[in-house]
């Protein structure tokens, strides 16, 4: 929890910020936590700056001269050491402040300087400067070389400055000297010698020809760091007289040139080779100091034929990369910022073929002494203990030696007030008139260390700064501080008591700083109240009251919870907080630390009362989510974290290699890894697209699984692979990788042959040889053809083939039925396939010869019968037997038979049975059953027979009408079963109340079959009937028919409750809603024409029932009014008017279109031909022709015979009531041969036949023609085994 402390002075309140997580010591204008070095009032007493304290403080006590002065202090000086060349001024800074105004000396090497007094020297006149310049001049340069140092000095004491060293030179000039030819022998090594003049300041070497060119340089030829020339052997090509040796003086601007070198080289046929020797260093081993923080150069230089080359090796640890270089061909190594660690042993190898030489540099790393604590200036109450710590390090370890006031402590008389341990001045008991300068200084032979620090005694009363009487807001649980800043010499006490006097400090959550505040952790509501700071010193006291409000804490009741979605989708974050009801809440919301807001008209974010809706997720959203609720005082923030995850990405990179196995059909194909977006990759299919054979269409070669990234592919003979890789994870595929470049296969023979290789015929003398064509992936060349083969079966004889290019081959003169054996092979440019199998094909079938011999029909039920027969004769179906077609029509009720066709039934079998099932018959009926066997070509002759089912039970009987006659008596109306199924002998009527859930039930029989009406009397007025009647036979009664009603009635006219009539062009409609508990009654509606009023034409009345709701009055005039009348007994029970649509009737002349002679030959012409049509079908009867199997043979049965079931095989049709020539029989009495329209091969391609468990067949026959011509609606019509209403599949 973040907790935070605002305070304010009386009065107001400040507007602090919430405070961050982790409280720590304010730092506003409240608490003032200020450490600088030089402002040491404000360290020890509170104060304001330096120079506010110094320039005068209201509270400065009496006799007390020193609070408003300031010991020196060195503000500038010279650096520690200074080069100076003849022409140059020499100006020496020294720069101080303090009070009172300080002044300056000097000293040179020790002894007492006075610039004023110096020829050619100019003092500064200006204020706090002691500086002075030594005007430039060849002689005085050299006269005021020495060591400087400066000291400045009020009434409190003396700083110094550090040494100063100053040192002048000359005009740099190379000493006179004859260089004497160097003669050396071809593949020798030789040295040039630079030696140039000593600066102090570094210079630069170069060696140059006359003609300034540089001489150039490489792993022969190298100039050392003393600047040196050397060569490791020499050639003739090294033969020069003008080898100079450039010096460049930075200082003083100038280059200085040695005399030339005349290198002299003696060629020689037989350059001797020799091993390497150094030629810089010269020994084997040399010892060197490395100062820390400084940069460290080692060299080595060989010489050898051949030029040998140089290594770098440090036998104790790797060199530091980060900070090492190799220069000047490897010869020279550069190690900066040294440190402690750099100390040891470096090696550097000289080789070539011959041998090596070597060199051991052992590293000391020493430093210039460096503060480890340095003294600082302090400020003190008398009677205290200054302690001032000084203390350096070094490599040699320094010497620590103190001064006060420029003077060694060796020099001062013994005091008893101070003394040094462990390199600390302390002194104690001090007093105003102890104020002093003391200088620590810090050396060994790398350098020194100085350092200025006063101990100012100063005499102070106590003054609190902070303002009385501030009010502190906090929350429970936080830390509040309550500041008290208090001022004074010597350094004020202080503590914190409560309201009854009592120091704080008594509880341990109570805790105080040095500085006076007063800090109070977990912060509780009972810690509400004022607080009060006393100060003290030997001067005076000072107290104010701090003011502290303790409120609730911010909490998040329910925080966001991390989640995880699916990319496109959206997620809301929820969070709610509690706060204290005084401070002002806020609740915001941020992604991965920044603050999120709503953004203009993007609906990426929504953010409302506590939630944080994420719109259309990408994976760019997913990170942490942050609740930040917060008040003035404090926030909390809970974290929640949001995983995005989706489909993979795609693959970035595909790579193809190993070409060469191509000749293999073969390829390694790599790839970069998907990104799997939070969820692994569980697998890469890798797909190929053929742009020649297949563009724009991909093929799948296989998958791997999500850890593998590459794959070898096994390949297909000629095919242009262009490849591709989709990664896939638990959300699905990712988008594919761009496609490969091309790779082609070469080509080779096929690897397969057709497969479903069939032989049948479609006439009686040929057979039709199929098979499946090769996909063209698996042609391996650019075409493909296919070598068909045949013979007889079992002949053993020459195979006759041919070749040929579609997928089909038709064998013509074939015997009927005759097997053959048959094989494809595949070739194309490059060879042939495998050797093919061999398959058993048939020639072509004939109509089966033989009838099957009927066995017997047993009766099962009054609706079923089992129809059985025996095998028929294989050798003459003349084709393969597919099943046996059992066909059966129905001829009449044994009451009385029908004239009329009637829909035949159909049940096939497969070849196996001999038996089948015909269920849904009629009861009480006469059945003619037909049993043919049937191949591919068609159906066999039929065998006949005829049969009768007994009597069932009775259909249920129609129409019954309930009719009041009075308030006790109901008059019931039906018509008979529509279905016999027998001989009625009678009804059963039962009825019971409704309301007596079955009981009391009156039942009894009624048995005259001729009865259509039955008067019910002594029936309760006030009770609703439940009416139930059926018809029976001998066999039982049949299904009922149920009707509710009652003698209910109503006082007064019956309702007709929501009348309306509404009316057509030559029709009208009349609709009421019949009352619940009405009495149904029947009553008349008359329709009266009208004509300006008047009633021209009354149409008969119609009988209407009350129940039955709606009445349709036809043949009206249009647009014609007409009054209706609802009438019983003569009584009207209601009146309504209409008026039809439409124009009024025009009347025509009795020379009306009727009779004119085109009309009346044109209506001949149509019954004409309907005769002749009727006539063809009655001839075809008469000769016993079979119907044609796909036509419907609808007939209109007598009101005996019920519609029968058309649903299944072996049912009866219920389409028997539509009018006869619903389609037309077939004019010619024979089946169709094979390969006709109407042929098995049309409904199911195949022989292939299904059927139920007991042997039936799936589904009916239909039309095909009838079914296209129909859109795809289901025929009613007559089905034969040939014309499958199914797709045999």
């Amino acid at each position: 929890m973040g907790a935070g402390v605002m305070c304010s002075s009386p009065g107001s309140l400040s507007t602090a910020k919430p405070r961050a997580l982790g409280a720590s010591l304010p730092s506003d204008s409240c608490f003032e936590t200020s450490r600088s070095i030089g402002n040491d009032f404000a360290d020890r007493w509170g104060g304001g700056s330096e120079a506010g304290v110094f320039g005068g403080w209201a509270g400065t006590p009496r006799g007390s001269s020193s609070a408003v002065m300031e010991p020196p202090v060195i503000t500038e000086q010279s650096s520690r050491r200074l080069v100076v060349f003849p022409t140059d001024d020499i100006s020496l800074k020294c720069e101080a402040r303090g009070k009172p105004e300080v002044e300056f000396r000097w000293t040179k090497d020790g002894v007492h300087f006075k610039p004023k007094e110096e020829l050619g020297v100019t003092v500064h006149e200006a204020p706090y400067s002691g500086s002075f310049t030594i005007a430039g001049n060849n002689s005085f340069a050299q006269r005021f070389q020495g060591v400087y140092r400066c000291f400045a000095s009020n009434k409190l004491g003396t700083a110094m400055s550090h040494e100063i060293q100053l040192m002048a030179e000359g005009a740099p000039k190379w000493p006179k000297e004859t260089v004497k030819p160097v003669e050396v022998e071809e593949g020798e090594s030789v040295v040039l010698p630079c030696n140039p003049p000593p600066s102090a300041a570094p210079l630069r070497i170069y060696w140059m020809n006359s003609k300034i060119l540089h001489i150039k340089q490489d792993e022969r030829v190298t100039m050392g760091q003393n600047g040196n020339l050397y060569f490791a052997n020499v050639l003739t090509s090294d033969n020069h007289s003008d080898y100079i040796c450039n010096a460049h003086f930075p200082g003083t601007r100038t280059i200085i040139q040695k005399e030339p070198i005349d290198l002299r080289v003696k060629a020689t046929n037989s350059m001797i080779d020799r091993k390497p020797r150094l030629l810089f260093p010269t020994n084997s081993s040399s010892h060197l100091v490395a100062l820390q923080g400084q940069p460290l150069v080692l060299e080595c230089i060989a010489e050898g034929f051949p030029t040998p080359t140089i290594k770098w090796l440090r036998p104790s640890s790797p060199m530091p990369a980060d900070r090492i270089s190799y220069q000047n061909h490897n010869k020279t190594l550069q190690l900066l910022n040294v440190g402690e660690e750099d100390d040891g042993e470096y090696r550097c190898l000289a080789e070539n073929s011959l041998g090596s030489a070597r060199h051991a540099y052992y590293v000391t790393v020493e430093a210039a002494p460096y503060w480890l604590h340095k003294p600082e200036s302090h400020l003190y109450g008398p009677g205290e203990t200054a302690r001032l710590d000084c203390q350096a390090q070094g490599r040699p370890q320094p010497e620590v030696t103190w001064r006060i006031n420029g003077i060694p402590v060796e020099e001062l008389v013994m005091d008893q007030k101070y003394r040094i341990e462990q390199g600390a001045l302390i002194l104690s008991n001090v007093q105003p008139s102890d104020t002093m300068v003391t200088q620590c200084e810090a050396r060994n032979r790398h350098g020194l260390l100085l350092a200025n620090a006063y101990i100012y005694v100063v005499q102070l009363p106590v003054k609190i700064l902070t303002g009385d009487n501030q009010t502190y807001m906090a929350v429970e649980g936080s830390t509040a501080y309550l500041l008290c800043k208090a001022f004074g010499a010597p350094v004020p006490s202080v503590q914190w008591l409560d309201e009854e006097g009592t120091t704080v400090l008594q509880d341990e959550r109570f805790f105080p700083y040095a500085n006076g505040t007063l800090g109070i952790r977990d912060l509780q509501a009972n810690d509400t109240g004022h607080y009060f700071c006393q100060a003290s010193n030997d001067q005076n006291n000072a107290t104010i009251v701090a003011n502290l409000q303790v409120k609730e804490a911010t909490q998040i009741t329910q925080g966001p919870r991390s989640t995880i979605e699916k990319k496109g989708s959206r997620v809301t974050f929820t969070c709610q907080a509690s706060f204290d009801p005084s401070l002002q809440p806020s609740i915001t919301w941020r992604g991965d630390g920044r603050d999120l807001q709503e953004l203009g008209d993007s609906d990426k974010y929504f953010i409302d009362d506590g939630r944080l809706v994420i719109h259309s997720l990408d994976y760019s959203d997913q990170g942490n989510y942050s609740c930040v609720a917060s008040t003035e005082l404090d926030e909390v923030e809970s974290r929640a974290q949001l995983l995005v995850v989706g489909s993979p990405g795609p693959v970035p990179r595909l790579e193809l290699s190993d070409r060469h196995l191509l000749k293999q059909s073969q390829v390694h194909l790599s790839w970069s890894p998907a990104e799997d977006h939070n969820a692994p990759i569980e697998k890469y299919d890798i797909e190929f697209e053929d742009k020649e054979m297949a563009p724009e269409k991909w093929y799948s070669l296989g998958k791997v699984p999500g850890n593998q990234t590459s794959t070898t592919l096994k390949l297909s003979p000629y095919v242009h692979y262009t490849f591709r890789v989709t990664a896939i994870n638990k959300y699905g595929p990712g988008e594919p990788s761009p496609a490969s470049e091309t790779v082609v296969t070469p080509e080779a023979a096929p690897e397969k042959n057709p497969v479903d290789v069939k032989g049948e015929g479609n006439e009686t003398n040929n057979m039709v040889i199929t098979w499946k064509p090769l996909r063209w992936m698996e042609w391996n060349a650019p075409q493909v053809q296919y070598r068909v083969q045949w013979r007889p079966q079992g002949t053993r004889g020459i195979w006759q083939e041919q070749t040929v290019s579609d997928p089909f081959l038709v064998v013509s003169n074939t015997s009927t039925f005759v097997p053959y054996e048959i094989k494809v092979q595949a070739v194309n440019s490059q060879g042939k396939g495998p050797e093919p199998q061999v398959t058993i094909g048939y020639s072509g079938e004939d109509y089966p010869q033989v009838s099957p011999e009927l066995e017997g029909i047993k009766i099962l039920n009054s609706s079923t019968v089992l129809v059985r027969w025996w095998p028929v004769d294989l050798a003459q179906v003349k084709g393969h037997l597919r099943g046996y077609n059992v066909t059966y029509w129905w001829e009449g009720s044994q009451r009385k038979h029908s004239k009329r066709h009637v829909h035949k039934g159909h049940v096939v079998v497969p070849a196996n049975t001999t038996s089948a099932i015909l269920s849904g018959l009629r009861p009480y009926s006469s059945y003619h059953l037909e049993v043919q066997a049937f191949n591919g070509r068609g159906l066999g002759p039929a065998s006949e027979m005829t049969f009768s089912t007994p009597e069932g039970v009775p259909g249920h009987p129609e129409a019954l009408n309930l009719e009041c006659q009075s308030d006790t008596s109901l008059l019931l109306h039906w018509q008979p079963p529509l279905s016999h199924n027998g001989v009625l002998t009678g009804y059963v009527l039962s009825y019971h109340p409704l309301n007596a859930g079955g009981k009391d039930q009156l039942s009894f029989d009624l048995p005259d079959p001729e009865l259509r009406t039955h008067n019910l009397t002594n029936l309760s007025p006030g009770l609703r009937y439940h009416f139930q009647l059926q018809a029976t036979t001998k066999e039982g009664p049949g299904e009922a028919i149920v009707r509710e009603g009652g003698t209910m009635t109503l006082s007064g006219k019956p309702d007709f409750g929501n009348i309306s009539a509404t009316a057509g062009e030559n029709y009208s409609v009349i609709s009421w809603v019949p009352k619940e508990g009405q009495c149904n009654f029947q009553f008349h509606i008359q329709f009266k024409a009208l004509r300006e009023g008047k009633a021209i034409t009354d149409l008969p009345r119609q009988y209407v029932s009350y129940n039955q709701s709606s009445y349709t009055q036809w043949d009206l005039q249009p647009d014609t009014k007409y009054e209706i009348h609802l009438l019983k007994e003569e009584v009207l029970l209601r009146q309504m008017a209409v008026k039809t649509n439409g124009t009024s009737p025009v009347r025509f002349s009795s020379n009306n279109f009727a009779m004119e002679g085109w009309f009346i030959g044109f209506v001949c012409a149509i019954i004409l031909l309907l005769l002749i049509l009727l006539i063809l079908c009655f001839i075809k009867r008469s000769k016993g022709g079979k119907y044609s199997v796909k036509d419907k043979e609808d007939t209109q049965v007598d009101s005996e015979a019920r519609p029968m079931k058309d649903e299944t095989f072996g049912e009866y049709s219920d389409n028997e009531e539509k009018a006869f020539g619903s389609s037309q029989p077939s004019l010619n009495g024979d089946i169709k041969p094979l390969g006709s329209d109407d042929s098995l091969a049309d409904y199911g391609g195949s022989v292939d036949v299904q059927f139920n468990e007991d042997g039936s067949f799936i589904g009916q026959y239909s039309g095909k023609k009838e079914k296209e011509a129909a859109g795809g609606n289901d025929s009613s019509g007559a089905t034969s085994p040939i014309n499958p209403a199914v797709a045999l599949e």
